[in-house]
């Protein structure tokens, strides 16, 4: 009788144990929420696009041949290459107070409407109150995708120097 007893609260301590470890795990929900994966090949040259991560704009701009021949060695620093493809992507938030700037095709520029700040298609500032340039958000190149939320080692060698935060 007492060793069934023991088998018994054995088994419910391991139970109870794994039960706790459950809890304190992240939701697949929340796990999910942390990455997300951008099919690079689907997007239009010239044309910015907003996604979406983490609750937060990710613009997504495409460079057109024109753009790639006239960059100077700071904004090809910033550029994101998949495949053949040159890209600027950015965390879509001005970083003197966090507003939305809107983008302007025939400038190729950013303006944010709050303060007057403006941005360039390569997401540098060209005109004063932001601090820097536009963030870029964390990224990992697997193929023609792109995954944000993973720190991959174009992002890493950006981050090394200085480029982003």
């Amino acid at each position: 009788m007492g060793k069934a007893f023991g088998a018994v609260a054995g088994v419910g301590a391991v139970a109870s144990l794994v039960a706790m470890k459950k809890t304190w795990d992240p939701l697949p929900s929340v796990k999910a929420a942390g990455f997300t994966t951008l099919d690079m090949s689907i997007y239009p040259e010239g044309q910015l696009i907003t996604e979406k991560w983490r609750g937060k704009p990710i613009f997504v701009l495409k460079k057109t041949a024109a753009m790639i021949a006239k960059q100077t060695e700071s904004q090809k620093a910033r550029d994101i290459v998949v495949g053949d493809s040159h890209f600027m992507i950015a965390i879509g938030l001005c970083t003197h107070l966090g507003c939305i700037p809107a983008y302007i095709p025939a400038e190729e520029s950013f303006l944010c409407a709050c303060h007057g700040g403006m941005f360039n298609w390569a997401g540098e500032v060209t005109k004063v109150p932001p601090p820097r340039a536009f963030d870029i958000p964390p990224f990992k190149i697997e193929g023609t995708s792109l995954v944000l939320g993973e720190v991959g080692p174009e992002y890493k060698a950006m981050k090394d120097s200085g480029i982003t935060l």
